[in-house]
């Protein structure tokens, strides 16, 4: 198209909504969420250009984005419509509980959380410890045991940081630790001797330092802390996240929805409209019906209370041979030559053990770093593997999404895990009357009210879920999760994980070819190191 076709007036209005005229690709930049999103969607419709569209049919009418939108959605039923309308909101002071609940949707919302590794939670509001005081346990007789529960937890946590500090300074002094001087050499803190090399190399020691005494004591911070949370998705995955919440038991995920549907009827109303209206309150009634069939199920049908003492376990896979030969079938499907994947898969069956391991071994050689990812082919064989896991290291699997994720209630039935450095630091004994007071607490309210009862359950309890994974994202989460940066927890568990698949598929194990199986005493060091040099580049510039 050329933008000989429009008029100057024409071609002035079309400029503030898009970002050339002349191109094949451009921008849609027009301000409204809803006109960009109708635009996208009439785009389909029709065989005119979109900027013909605009001066068509969008110019004169200033609501002919909601109106075409409303349309589509309404009387074509066009659900994927509402991908085209994007947003970003931020949520502030918000329970671990909540946030669990909110970053469960995989798909469609992307989200940024406050780290309880490089913030404290040990300063106050209007004299009071940030935790959500839940309304219906607020409202029982139990209010004075939560609340003492949560704020002795806050305060435990809080005396102990400097000290945790100053422990890991002592055991992890400055001056064994090497750091890069100007010439780009590794030198021992003791042996540097330029002032700018000293306050760089001290900064990323303070740094790594205050994180690993904060992993130490995460662990007695209760599932109400309160933390941010930013996220960024398209309509229809907020929609649907609206309807969760909306059909929860939790009167503060209630509320979040509530408030969330406000600010995103500001910038995407028409996207989100049909999170509480008939059509939603159907879908979240079906949520409902979902959770209590449920729950009468598992009463029916599950008798045996057994306690659980693995970390993790693989629970469910196929035979290596199976797998390799849909793996290699995969692989060369692409490039058959108009074979089935059927044909394919027959004559890969009649392959030599030796010759699917070698197929398998080059994929593996040609990786160079764990970012050159494997191909989709290694999506073709899945695991599952059974964890019980402490409450804080759940919260950094759980943002791996490409897979199947179920999850329990959180309690205190299953233990804590206690961290070698509390019984090091001499607070073993703080450590265990917060774990105490939890117990004793959860167990009051349980009974009576077992999802709010999770609030008052510490990160160090153990959490049991499952994963159902395929190799190829296995390959990510395992290499990932053992950098040497990765907290000590989560590290030992992607470690047992690797040494699992290696187990049932030694020679398919081998595409996992960046699994860090080593040990540190302080993880994020190398990280902190290779930040201060990205810091000093951007000074320079």
């Amino acid at each position: 198209m050329s933008s000989g076709e429009f008029s100057d007036s024409e071609r002035n209005m079309l400029l503030k909504h898009f970002s050339n005229l002349d191109d094949i690709v451009f921008a849609i930049i027009s301000p409204r969420q809803v006109d960009r999103g109708a635009l996208m969607s009439r785009y389909s419709r029709t065989d005119k250009s979109m900027r013909r569209i605009f001066v068509d049919e969008f110019l004169q009418n200033e609501n002919r984005g909601e109106e075409f939108y409303n349309k589509v959605l309404l009387e074509y039923g066009d659900d994927s419509v509402a991908e085209l309308g994007e947003a970003q909101i931020a949520i502030e002071g918000l329970s671990n509980i909540a946030v669990k609940k909110i970053e469960d949707r995989r798909i469609g919302l992307s989200y940024l959380e406050k780290s309880s590794r490089y913030v404290a939670w040990d300063k106050k509001i209007n004299g009071e410890y940030k935790f959500y005081k839940e309304p219906d346990i607020m409202s029982s007789r139990y209010a004075d045991k939560y609340l003492e529960a949560c704020n002795f937890y806050f305060e435990i946590y809080s005396k102990n940081i400097q000290p945790t500090i100053k422990y890991m300074q002592e055991i992890e002094p400055i001056e064994k630790q090497k750091f890069k001087n100007s010439e780009g050499n590794d030198i021992l803190f003791s042996k540097i001797t330029e002032e700018d090399d000293i306050k760089s190399a001290t900064r990323i020691y303070n740094a790594t330092i205050r994180a690993k005494a904060l992993d130490i004591l995460r662990g007695i911070l209760p599932a109400s802390t309160l933390t941010n949370v930013g996220i960024t998705g398209n309509g229809r995955a907020f929609e649907y996240l609206l309807t969760i919440l909306y059909s929860s038991n939790l009167q503060e995920e209630r509320i979040l929805a509530n408030k969330i549907e406000r600010e995103l009827n500001t910038t995407i109303r028409s996207f989100v409209r049909r999170a509480n209206d008939n059509h939603g309150k159907a879908l979240q009634s079906y949520l409902k019906d979902i959770k209590t069939r449920s729950q009468v199920f598992s009463k029916m049908y599950l008798k045996t209370k057994k306690k659980t003492s693995h970390t993790v376990d693989l629970i469910d896979y196929e035979s290596e041979r199976r797998a390799e030969e849909k793996i290699i079938s995969a692989i060369l499907y692409e490039s058959s030559n108009g074979q089935s994947y059927k044909d394919i898969l027959n004559q890969v069956r009649k392959m030599k053990k030796t010759d699917r391991k070698k197929i398998i071994n080059l994929f593996s050689r040609i990786r160079n770093n764990r970012r050159q990812r494997p191909p989709r082919s290694f999506e073709m064989t899945e695991y599952t593997f059974d964890f019980m896991t402490n409450f804080g290291m759940f919260r950094d699997f759980h943002r791996h999404r490409v897979l199947t994720l179920q999850r329990q209630l959180l309690g205190t039935n299953h233990g804590y895990f206690m961290p070698r450095e509390i019984k090091e630091l001499g607070i073993k004994k703080d450590f265990e009357d917060c774990m105490y007071k939890s117990k004793e607490v959860f167990d009051l309210l349980n009974p009576r009210m077992p999802e709010q009862a999770q609030y008052v359950v510490n990160f160090a309890y153990n959490y049991q879920y499952f994963m159902k994974l395929n190799l190829r994202e296995a390959t990510h989460l395992i290499e990932l999760r053992t950098v040497p940066q990765g907290h000590q927890d989560y590290r030992i568990v992607a470690q047992k994980m690797f040494s699992l698949i290696k187990k049932v598929h030694p020679d398919l194990a081998r595409i996992i070819k960046f699994a860090d199986m080593r040990s540190y005493s302080l993880e994020r060091l190398e990280a902190e190191k290779r930040i201060e040099a990205k810091r000093k580049i951007l000074e320079k510039k």
